[in-house]
């Protein structure tokens, strides 16, 4: 089918990570990838994926001002609707909130042949829940003893029986790098998800109808062989670019009736965090379980004077110009950090969002003094 775009279909979606990777990529006279089905369960996870699929439905990426509007709260988001129904109706069909799972397979079957007609050429990405096996899941859960039947081990049986339903030539599935070292009845998880990926039929009824996959890493070449470690599809993001420390699992399918031999990601130096959140404003820590103000705070903070390891160590005075942080959250223009501009700064827009202090309790907020001063 002649398409300008290639269709990409997103499967536990979150707010739509994968999915708003794939539609940034632009390269000139090449078609590019557009989300036209992402399905999330979780309600916030799902509001974000909303308001994302709502934004890309702009033609040319010419965001109306109703939207920076919005993100600077002078309208409020059933404004934003009613300016913009069209957009809105169409990312609420691209955008849905579906539990995936035996209940609703024969549902999301359905959709999926629907709006896949006629496209050959088209992605699949998406990644099971990841709590059942990440470390700190684990770690939280080790004198669990429902923990090995927790269903969200074999979600990922779900996605296999959706490349077995639509032979997507291409999938991309992310995970946890606590995958490598999880186990289900004293037996690795990754070999398991790896060998059903590889021939998804075989994987959950036990009979091949033929269907199989090629699976590849995005940083080493060469198709996975028993021989190479599942080590290897890990990507840790601080290497190729990204100013964090971030290392998730990325495998790469391909149907093994297509001769593509992808290329790999190309190294490159990360800036320091320092020259992404240099040009960030100063703001206040958040005062939890009390009314949060600057008063409020200011007094908190304060009264680590009367803290005897503070009375053993300095001379309090005073701080003049205290009301130079009299917020928790940032409500300037962003300016233009010293690296990666173009990731981040948008001219249009003139609230700096996500700059939000978490909020603390007092004691807390002593132990911080204590350790700024002494660590």
């Amino acid at each position: 089918m002649s398409t300008k775009y290639y269709p990409v279909i997103d499967l536990f979606a979150g707010p739509g990570g994968l999915g708003e990777g794939f539609s940034s990529v632009k390269r000139k006279n090449q078609c590019g990838f557009k989300s036209i089905v992402a399905i999330e369960e979780d309600e916030h996870a799902h509001q974000t994926l909303h308001l994302r699929h709502f934004i890309r439905d702009f033609k040319g990426g010419r965001i109306p001002k109703a939207y920076y509007e919005y993100v600077a709260g002078e309208i409020t988001l059933e404004q934003l609707k009613k300016l913009h129904p069209k957009q809105w109706a169409a990312a609420a069909e691209s955008a849905l909130r579906i539990s995936l799972g035996k209940q609703n397979h024969d549902k999301v079957r359905s959709l999926l042949t629907g709006r896949l007609k006629g496209h050959d050429k088209w992605v699949l990405v998406g990644g099971p829940p990841c709590q059942a096996y990440s470390l700190v899941g684990r770690s939280r859960r080790a004198n669990d003893p429902n923990f090995e039947k927790d269903e969200k081990h074999l979600l990922y049986r779900e996605y296999l029986k959706i490349i077995i339903d639509h032979r997507p030539p291409v999938f991309v599935m992310e995970n946890v790098k606590g995958l490598l070292s999880a186990k289900v009845a004293g037996k690795p998880v990754i070999k398991k998800i790896l060998a059903d990926l590889s021939r998804p039929k075989a994987a959950i009824s036990g009979k091949s109808n033929g269907l199989s996959y090629r699976l590849f890493s995005f940083t080493e070449r060469g198709e996975l062989t028993e021989e190479v470690s599942p080590s290897s599809f890990v990507v840790r993001a601080e290497e190729y670019g990204v100013p964090q420390a971030r290392h998730r699992m990325l495998i790469l399918g391909i149907r093994s009736d297509l001769q593509i031999e992808p290329e790999i990601l190309r190294k490159k130096k990360a800036p320091s965090v320092m020259e992404v959140l240099d040009d960030l404003p100063p703001i206040r820590s958040g005062i939890s379980k009390e009314e949060d103000n600057f008063s409020t705070w200011w007094e908190a903070v304060s009264s680590v004077r009367d803290e005897s390891w503070f009375r053993n160590a300095f001379t309090y005075r005073s701080i003049p110009g205290k009301n130079r942080m009299p917020s928790n959250r940032a409500s300037r223009e962003p300016t233009r950090p010293k690296a990666m501009s173009s990731w981040f700064v948008d001219p249009r827009q003139k609230y700096l969002s996500g700059h939000e202090a978490r909020s603390h309790m007092r004691s807390d907020l002593h132990r911080y003094r204590f350790s700024s001063l002494f660590a």
